[in-house]
C-alpha cells in the first residue's frame, strides 16, 4: 500500500469460542460435534443477519478447536488477534472450566451463551464463568434460553436470537469506533457546551483518537484547489438538477443577487467535498500532487463550528453538513458521512452510536420547544390527539438534518429511513422532491449559504438521545423512544413559522410511562441536558443500553421495558431492584473501557 493511500478500512470480526468439558475418555469426545456445530450456526446467524456500515456482511471467526484448557484458550486469543477480532463470543452446551477457558481479553467486549439442557450443564458453566470475569473485572453478558432445549437440537431460540443481536450489534459498534477518529473542523460554536471536544471521552470512553483543523483549512483547499475538479462539476451539475432552490424569507434589503447566489452555490458544493476529504481522504488527490491531504484524518465522525467566526463572513455549513449525514450524493447511495452541526462533539458522539446500531442517517437537532395540548390549541383551534395527545417536541435546526429525515423511504407501505444498501432510485427521488434548499437568514448567517427545509412525515417509530457530560461523573446517556407525528398543513404552518420556516422540521412525541422524566411530555423536555438531540429511525433504545453498558456509560433516563434491557451479568450485583442505581455503581465500579 502506498504511504500517501488512505488506510483501508478493516472491520473487526466477531470471535466464536466453543468451550468442552476437557476430559478425555469419552466425556470430551461425545461433545466436539455438538459443541463445534453451536459455534458453526452462531456464527452463520450472525452473518446472516448483520452487516457493516459499508454494507458487507459481518465477518465471523471460530477457534480452530474446541477449548478444553488455558492452551487452546491461549491459541484461540492468538488466533483472535491475527484476524482482527473486536468482539468475543464463547458458546457450550456443556460443563467446562471456568477460569482455564475464558477469554481474558479486558478491551473487547465479551458474551456466553450457554445451552439450556438438562443432560449436560451448560448453565452450570455460564454461571461458573460469570462469576470469574465478574471476579477478574472483565463484565461479561450471560446469554440463556428460557425454555429447555434438546441436546440435538440445533435451533438457536428466539430469546437467545435477540440477546446475540443486540449485544453483537453493539459491541461491533464499539470496536468499530475503537482507533479512530473524531475530526473537529473549527471550535467552539456559540460557547455551546457539546463543542468543547473532550478528550477523555474519546479516548478512554470510546477508544478513539481527536483531530483538529481550523476552519480557515476549507479557504486554503478551495483557493489552491485541494480538490478533484471532476468530481466538483459532477456534484454541482447534480446539485443544480436535484436541489430545489425554496423561497428567500430575507427581507428585501438583505436578498442577494442571483449571480451572488449562484457562487454561494459552487462555494457550498465545495466545501461538502473539502469536509468529505478532510475525514476520510481521497486517493484522487495523491494524483493530483496533494499527498499530504490525500490520508484525511480516519475520522468516523466529526463535526464543523461555523458559527458565528465562519458564518458571519462565509456561507453556512448547512448544505455540508446535510449532504454529508444523507445516505445518497452525486455519486450514489452511500454510507452516511457523521458530521454534527457546531462541532457539538457529544451530539456528534450519539449520532455514531446509532448509525453504528442501525446502519441509517441521522437527524440531528435542537430540542426546540414543548408543544402542550392547551398551547397547540389556543394558538391552531387543533386538539391534538393519538400518540401526541400528551403534547409535542418541536425538533428544529438549521444544521445537518440527514435528507433521509423526510420519510419518504418506505417498509411495508410505511415511513423509514433505511440503510442505504436497502433505498431505492424512487426514493431518493421522493426525497429530493421533498425538500427546499432556502437561502439562508441573513441576520442568523451574514455570509449566506443554503438552510435545508422539509417537514419529516408522521408514524416513524423513532428514538431521540443525547450523550451529557457531568463534572465528577463523566458521560451520562438519555434516550427516548417515541414517533413522528403528523399535523395538519395549516397547524404545522402555524406553529412552523413562529420559529423558522426555513428549517427542516420533525415533531415528535415521546412514548410516556406514567413515572420520572415520562410522566409527560413536558417532562421528557425538561429533564433534556442539552439543547441538541440525535434522532434515529427505530425504537433502539434496547441497543443503546446495551451499547453504553459496554462503554460504562450510565443511562440516566430512558423509557424502555425493563424485560429488554441486556446489561452484563454482573450488573445485578449491584442490585435488581432499582436497575438505574445499578448502572450508576457498576459503571463508576468498573471504569471506562479503555
Amino acid at each position: 500500500m502506498s504511504s500517501t493511500a488512505p488506510i483501508a478500512q478493516q472491520y473487526p470480526k466477531i470471535g466464536i469460542r466453543p468451550t468442552i468439558d476437557g476430559r478425555r475418555r469419552g466425556v470430551r469426545e461425545s461433545l466436539e460435534e455438538q459443541t463445534m456445530g453451536m459455534a458453526r450456526r452462531t456464527a452463520a446467524f450472525l452473518q446472516e443477519n448483520l452487516r457493516y456500515p459499508d454494507g458487507s456482511p459481518v465477518e465471523c471467526v471460530i477457534a480452530d478447536s474446541t477449548i478444553g484448557g488455558v492452551a487452546e484458550a491461549s491459541a484461540a486469543a492468538a488466533k483472535f488477534k491475527r484476524e482482527n477480532v473486536g468482539v468475543s463470543i464463547t458458546v457450550t452446551p456443556c460443563w467446562c472450566y471456568g477460569s482455564e477457558t475464558m477469554d481474558m481479553d479486558a478491551s473487547i467486549p465479551h458474551a456466553v451463551w450457554g445451552f439450556n439442557g438438562t443432560e449436560r450443564p451448560g448453565a452450570v458453566y455460564l454461571a461458573a464463568v460469570l462469576s470469574a470475569y465478574a471476579q477478574k473485572g472483565i463484565p461479561a453478558f450471560g446469554i440463556y434460553g428460557e425454555d429447555v432445549q434438546d441436546s440435538g437440537s440445533e435451533e438457536i431460540p428466539q430469546d437467545v436470537q435477540t440477546k446475540l443481536l443486540r449485544f453483537a450489534k453493539a459491541a461491533l459498534a464499539a470496536a468499530i469506533m475503537r482507533g479512530k477518529a473524531y475530526l473537529s473542523m473549527g471550535s467552539v460554536s456559540m460557547g455551546i457546551a457539546g463543542s468543547i471536544v473532550d478528550e477523555t471521552l474519546f479516548q478512554h470512553y470510546l477508544g478513539m483518537r481527536n483531530e483538529y483543523v481550523d476552519m480557515s483549512e476549507f479557504i486554503r483547499r478551495v483557493e489552491e484547489e485541494i480538490y478533484d475538479k471532476d468530481e466538483y462539476e459532477k456534484a454541482l451539475a447534480w446539485t443544480k438538477e436535484n436541489c430545489k432552490l425554496g423561497a428567500n424569507n430575507n427581507p428585501e434589503h438583505l436578498i442577494i443577487s442571483d449571480e451572488e447566489q449562484a457562487k454561494q452555490w459552487e462555494f457550498v458544493v465545495k466545501m461538502t467535498i473539502i469536509a468529505r476529504d478532510l475525514m476520510v481522504g481521497n486517493p484522487r488527490l495523491a494524483e493530483l500532487g496533494f499527498e499530504e491531504e490525500a490520508n484525511g484524518h480516519y475520522a468516523i465522525a466529526g463535526g464543523f463550528q461555523g458559527q458565528r467566526q465562519w458564518t458571519d463572513h462565509f456561507p453556512n455549513g448547512d448544505f455540508m453538513e446535510t449532504i454529508l449525514n444523507s445516505s445518497f450524493d452525486w455519486n450514489g447511495k452511500r454510507a452516511p458521512y457523521i458530521v454534527a452541526t457546531e462541532n457539538d462533539s457529544l451530539n456528534g458522539v450519539v449520532m455514531l452510536f446509532n448509525h453504528l446500531l442501525t446502519g441509517t442517517a441521522q437527524i440531528f437537532a435542537d430540542v426546540r420547544t414543548f408543544w402542550s395540548p392547551a398551547a397547540v390549541e389556543r394558538v391552531t383551534g387543533h386538539k391534538l390527539s393519538g400518540p401526541a395527545e400528551g403534547g409535542l417536541l418541536h425538533l428544529i435546526n438549521s444544521g445537518s438534518a440527514a435528507l433521509d429525515g423526510t420519510g419518504e423511504q418506505e417498509i411495508d407501505g410505511k415511513p423509514a429511513i433505511k440503510p442505504f444498501w436497502d433505498v431505492t432510485d424512487e426514493e431518493v427521488s421522493r426525497t429530493l422532491e421533498k425538500t427546499l434548499f432556502r437561502p439562508a437568514s441573513q441576520e442568523y448567517f451574514r455570509g449566506g449559504g443554503f438552510s435545508t427545509d422539509y417537514l419529516t412525515r408522521g408514524g416513524m417509530p423513532v428514538t431521540m438521545a443525547r450523550l451529557n457530560l457531568v463534572k465528577g461523573l463523566g458521560p451520562v446517556l438519555q434516550l427516548a423512544e417515541g414517533y413522528t407525528v403528523d399535523l395538519p398543513e395549516d397547524v404545522h404552518r402555524t406553529l412552523d413559522e413562529r420559529t423558522d420556516p426555513t428549517w427542516p422540521t420533525t415533531w415528535f412525541a415521546p412514548k410516556l410511562t406514567g413515572k420520572g422524566a415520562f410522566a409527560s411530555v413536558y417532562d421528557v423536555m425538561n429533564n433534556w441536558g442539552a439543547n441538541h438531540g440525535a434522532i434515529s429511525y427505530g425504537h433502539i433504545g434496547a441497543d443503546l443500553i446495551t451499547l453504553a453498558s459496554i462503554l460504562r456509560i450510565p443511562v440516566s433516563m430512558h423509557n424502555v421495558e425493563e424485560q429488554d434491557i441486556f446489561r452484563p451479568r454482573v450488573w445485578s450485583l449491584f442490585g435488581t431492584d432499582n436497575l438505574e442505581a445499578a448502572d450508576y455503581t457498576a459503571c463508576r465500579n468498573f471504569g471506562p473501557l479503555y
